[in-house]
């Protein structure tokens, strides 16, 4: 090989290797690993910390939190005495039921209308498709306020009903708009070969597009359930009947406003300490979408960023 010919094959290997290995993929140095090492470590104690105390101090009897202060970390005898108060079948069970209602049958309108919606949109040809897509991104800019929403529920009949935490919020326009371009990433060849053997709009969605959309409707559908799960103003707005509040309102109602615990109200004669039955609450309260999140994990890059690929 000549020295010209060796130059032009170094040169090109210089000119290619930008190319072949970009500023991200590169080699990680000590240095970078141990700073990236220090942020998770600092950003797992911030927000474990805290989870770690609410459920530690759920757990402490009355004399560990009257030495510590209020609150424990570790207690050294712990007691479910506070769970059993809570979920003894008084108001906290009865708003737990509510919340699980709303939101499992609240996730399950919201899909349904989200992917219709979406699979209407995502086809060409679909009478009134831009005007209805101008529509819905339409929503992003102008949001109604509070009034508005209050008597367009008065007009549905919806105030003091289970209908008026799932109404108001069961269409997410980004949510639409996500499972949307979703669907049109899918090959086109697919709904042409599914024409050919005489399929409609309803069996192709069903049985070639859903299947391949686990993904993304595992991520809009968590987040239809952690919005429902976590709502609260709605219930504070729209219901007035105390035994048809959701659980968040319950929880807010002792752990941000206060109130004190009633034993007649949660079914009991003696209660354990107020900060444990607090504390009890919230863990109730977090303890489903922290259980329910890993399952779904493996669905989040993927459905996220191949729905928000295409718009």
């Amino acid at each position: 090989m000549s020295s010209s010919t060796a130059l032009s094959t170094f040169l090109g290997r210089r000119r290619r290797r930008p190319a072949e290995r970009p500023v991200w993929a590169e080699r990680p140095t000590w240095a970078g690993q141990g700073f990236k090492f220090l942020v998770m470590v600092a950003m797992t104690v911030a927000v474990g910390y805290p989870f770690l105390l609410a459920l530690g101090t759920s757990l402490a009897t009355k004399a560990e939190l009257a030495a510590n202060g209020g609150y424990v970390l570790l207690p050294a005898h712990p007691t479910l005495e506070a769970y059993e108060v809570v979920l003894a079948g008084g108001v906290v069970t009865r708003a737990a039921l509510v919340s699980v209602g709303v939101t499992v049958v609240g996730t399950a309108l919201s899909l349904l209308c989200t992917v219709c919606l979406a699979y209407g949109m995502s086809r060409p040809g679909t009478y009134a498709g831009k005007p209805l897509l101008l529509i819905v991104v339409g929503t992003f800019l102008f949001t109604p306020g509070i009034i508005p929403n209050y008597l367009v529920a008065q007009e549905l009949g919806l105030l003091d009903t289970y209908g008026a935490m799932v109404v108001p919020i069961m269409l997410n326009a980004f949510n639409v708009i996500v499972v949307r371009a979703f669907f049109q990433s899918i090959p086109e060849e697919l709904h042409e070969a599914a024409r050919l053997d005489g399929a409609g709009d309803l069996t192709v969605m069903l049985r070639i597009v859903l299947p391949l959309s686990k993904a993304v409707i595992a991520v809009v559908g968590m987040y239809y359930a952690v919005t429902y799960w976590n709502s609260f103003f709605n219930a504070v707005l729209y219901i007035n009947d105390p035994d048809k509040l959701p659980l968040q309102v319950v929880l807010r109602s002792y752990v941000l406003q206060g109130d004190t615990f009633n034993a007649k109200a949660l079914g009991v004669t003696v209660l354990p300490a107020s900060t444990s039955l607090s504390m009890a609450v919230l863990i109730l309260a977090v303890l489903p979408i922290v259980a329910v999140y890993p399952f779904l994990q493996k669905y989040f890059a993927k459905g996220v960023l191949t729905g928000a690929v295409k718009a």
